[in-house]
């Protein structure tokens, strides 16, 4: 029988060695990524059943590269393996696609089990997630959320800040600076921000970016 192909993203080498310890018994990794550009980049020709990654990784977080991925490979799985427990940011990775949600905490215990759920076609969330919730807990965190944001804006976001320049963020997207500065202002004109600091808060505060 063929065995279910994972990807591994996440911008620690050593989360991700002992990831593939947990898992290559029963599952083929194929594929290594230590930030979401590049993962977007390799993982249609990779095949991969699921993808297990990190949420805060440099360039291009995971909840961004998720959503692309999900436009280019609709039936692939992703599962997010996270440091986060906050449940906005949860609900927001079910919303963009996300099959499983799983707390670096505790997936020594849980890992397999969640791959082996979301291989399946099913849905998983860790229970660190969900105690003292009621009802359907993956239905209350796939609820439709206004995406004030749209993915570009989301990564011109992330990348500014991180401190590179509008020029600096222009060549990694592979985009004009102008378009830079149009998505940064078009942003700040959204969300009533006045100024670059505000704008690097927002980011902050909504786990862009961490610090």
């Amino acid at each position: 029988m063929k065995r279910p192909r994972v990807i591994l993203a996440d911008d620690h080498p050593l989360m991700m060695d002992a990831l593939k310890n947990l898992l290559q018994d029963e599952f083929e990794v194929v594929g290594e990524f230590t930030d979401g550009h590049s993962l977007v980049e390799a993982a249609p020709a990779l095949n991969p059943n699921v993808i297990v990654l990190d949420i805060s990784m440099p360039t291009m977080n995971g909840l961004n590269a998720g959503q692309r991925l999900k436009k280019i490979m609709p039936a692939v799985k992703l599962l997010y393996l996270t440091m986060n427990q906050d449940q906005d940011t949860a609900r927001e990775a079910f919303r963009l696609g996300a099959s499983g949600y799983l707390l670096k905490s505790s997936a020594a215990s849980e890992l397999l089990a969640a791959v082996r759920q979301v291989s399946r076609g099913g849905l998983y969330v860790t229970p660190l997630m969900t105690k003292g919730m009621v009802g359907s807990v993956v239905q209350n965190f796939k609820e439709k959320k206004k995406d004030h944001l749209t993915l570009r804006q989301k990564e011109v976001l992330q990348l500014l800040a991180e401190g590179h320049s509008m020029k600096g963020a222009a060549f990694i997207l592979n985009v004009s600076p102008r378009t830079v500065a149009y998505h940064k202002y078009t942003m700040m004109d959204h969300l009533s921000i006045r100024s670059s600091a505000e704008l690097i808060e927002y980011a902050i505060k909504r786990s862009v970016v961490t610090v």
